[in-house]
């Protein structure tokens, strides 16, 4: 199946610590793409894949599960670490709660994790539905391209498949029942006005999660703050974050 234009993946060899970038639900790595090459300018090595079914069509993605995703996430990052002596993982949305699962699963082998408005928790009720929906609705109205920003603009799908979405119910009460493994540190960036994750999922990490978590508030922006105007904050922040937290320097540092 070809990819959309813009929707490639995206890697960069750079110096000794490593950071996976993880896409969205019906999204693609363009929606990463502009923070994946602000950590490569520092001097890292970056690693942005696209997800199967994703950056395609709906109706392929209609053929793939969560468990499809984090696999290509968990062959990244094991991909990542025999590159590098040090690995960060970050995300956006769904790609965030996938993060959190990563550090759950590989504990040291993750020396720290930020997310942007991430997807921990099911906020719509109707996908409790979605197992037996499945059968006969194909897919839904799309959730790409909640940016406040003029002229910007997300490329994911404008139909969610729903035999996709009746996986997720599975990994959020995964992630949320073994989110007492993450212990190494923890940023998150939130998006007050946010029309695609609601902040049940920031108020869950908050109270079950100790002083590894900080919450940084994005007050310009909605869901896809990668795109938008807080984007600056959120790639800075983020190379605060590996500086204060990587035992060995950036390479641009040296």
């Amino acid at each position: 199946m070809p990819v959309l234009p813009g929707a490639e993946p995206f890697h960069h060899e750079g110096g000794e610590i490593g950071v996976l970038l993880c896409h969205g639900f019906t999204g693609s790595p363009q929606s990463l793409r502009p923070w994946g090459e602000h950590l490569a300018r520092a001097g890292l090595t970056v690693s942005l894949p696209r997800l199967p079914g994703h950056g395609t069509t709906w109706q392929e993605m209609s053929r793939t599960r969560w468990e499809d995703w984090y696999a290509e996430l968990d062959k990244a990052l094991a991909d990542l670490r025999a590159r590098c002596s040090e690995a960060f993982v970050m995300g956006l949305s769904l790609g965030g709660c996938m993060a959190l699962r990563l550090a759950e699963v590989h504990g040291d082998a993750v020396q720290g994790v930020v997310v942007v408005n991430p997807s921990v928790v099911n906020d719509t009720p109707i996908l409790t539905l979605a197992p037996a929906l499945k059968w006969v609705v194909s897919s839904a109205p799309g959730l790409a391209g909640d940016i406040k920003k003029e002229g910007a603009s997300e490329l994911g799908y404008t139909r969610t498949p729903v035999r996709a979405a009746a996986t997720l119910p599975r990994l959020w009460k995964l992630v949320q029942s073994d989110i007492g493994k993450v212990t190494q540190p923890v940023l998150v960036f939130h998006s007050r006005d946010d029309h695609v994750v609601k902040p049940a999922s920031v108020t869950f990490l908050k109270s079950r999660m100790g002083d590894n978590l900080e919450v940084r508030e994005l007050t310009d922006s909605y869901h896809v703050a990668t795109l938008d105007n807080d984007a600056p904050r959120i790639f800075e922040g983020s190379l605060e974050f590996i500086r204060s937290h990587a035992s060995v320097p950036l390479a641009k540092d040296l």
